[in-house]
């Protein structure tokens, strides 16, 4: 039985053999498998993700999280001698000026200056920060996201170690607004037209927006979960989708986040604001066991690393037992793991 009142980031580990940690995406995108979990009884079957249209109604709304993934690992080199620079873009301070990790970090100093693309972005190091990560201030023709868009790299999370051949890949097909450190990964699986299909079958799909850190990488260090400091991230709610959402609740329809950054969004502003409502700001929400959800009637997610915030956050929805029994059937039955890895559905 889980203490609720002590919980501990241990009690979220489970077994995970390593060749089931996927290294690249499926074709087509919604050929993943489904794992399927009655959120009441914690009841399994097994699909695959091409058939979700069989667990939604019309009136159902799907909320979509928008973010675009900025390709921010850029590879340079120093401007005085040609040595390697490696950076990895993480907070935009202002236009031109960003806050970066960088490596080998002894070569970057205040004042010293780094060329990408054979010289369509320069970087100089404008400051040293406490953390040992830097400021930089960018320079180049044009807006600067078109230029690290053509030149920069996907952050693929580390335990992604096999080269990605399509940048595309670690996009959803519905990315729009750029700004995220990664891809809201419950979304990948889906193709433009499954998602036509869904709205001709009468299932709402509402977007927004929340631009997903590096922090989500971070595992627990504390021992005590309630210990865990979250990291904030920028998010926003149309009126649009408000008014989706609050037409959904009032016909008695199904609120279903796609993926944990959907949910969040969601559940903060109702935290926030006392309802949903058109919303743009900063959240730090931590939703793990005992959290009451206000939204939420469903949710797609992908199978998330032991130990993290996000297999806190869906023992919380689903409940404990049935989550964490859920990933020792998903690693029986040698489902595919993390972003690119298989989805799970948890549905009333």
């Amino acid at each position: 039985m889980l203490d609720l009142h002590n919980l501990k980031t241990s009690d979220f580990d489970y077994f995970l053999p390593e060749e089931l940690i996927a290294q690249t995406p499926l074709e087509p995108r919604n050929s993943s498998r489904l794992l399927v979990m009655n959120k009441d009884t914690g009841e399994i079957s097994h699909d695959r993700f091409y058939n979700l249209c069989d667990y939604l109604k019309k009136g159902d709304t799907l909320v979509i999280n928008d973010s675009r993934v900025l390709p921010a690992r850029l590879y340079g080199e120093k401007v005085d001698n040609g040595s390697f620079i490696e950076f990895l873009l993480l907070e935009q301070r202002e236009n031109m000026v960003w806050e970066i990790l960088c490596r080998p970090g002894k070569k970057a100093k205040v004042g010293t200056k780094f060329s990408f693309g054979k010289g369509k972005l320069i970087a100089e190091i404008i400051d040293v920060l406490e953390d040992g990560n830097r400021v930089a201030k960018f320079s180049c023709e044009g807006s600067i996201y078109s230029v690290i868009d053509e030149i920069g790299q996907m952050p693929l999370p580390p335990y992604i170690t096999k080269k990605l051949e399509n940048k595309e890949r670690y996009q959803t097909v519905y990315s729009k607004e750029t700004g995220s450190a990664a891809a809201p990964t419950a979304g990948l699986h889906f193709t433009t037209e499954q998602l036509e299909d869904l709205k001709s079958r009468g299932v709402n799909i509402a977007r927004v927006t929340l631009h997903v850190g590096l922090g989500t990488f971070r595992p627990v260090k504390e021992d005590n979960v309630l210990d865990h400091k979250m990291h904030s991230e920028h998010y926003e709610i149309p009126q649009e989708t408000a008014d989706i959402i609050n037409q959904t609740k009032a016909n008695g329809g199904r609120v279903i986040a796609v993926g944990t950054t959907s949910c969040r969004t969601l559940e903060s502003v109702a935290t926030f604001k006392g309802k949903i409502e058109a919303a743009e700001g900063n959240t730090d929400i931590f939703i793990y066991p005992g959290y009451k959800f206000k939204v939420l009637d469903g949710l797609i997610t992908n199978f998330h690393l032991p130990q993290s915030t996000l297999i806190m956050l869906v023992s919380a929805f689903a409940g404990y037992e049935n989550t964490m029994n859920a990933y020792k059937t998903a690693v029986e039955e040698k489902y595919r793991f993390f972003s690119f890895g298989d989805s799970m559905a948890i549905l009333p």
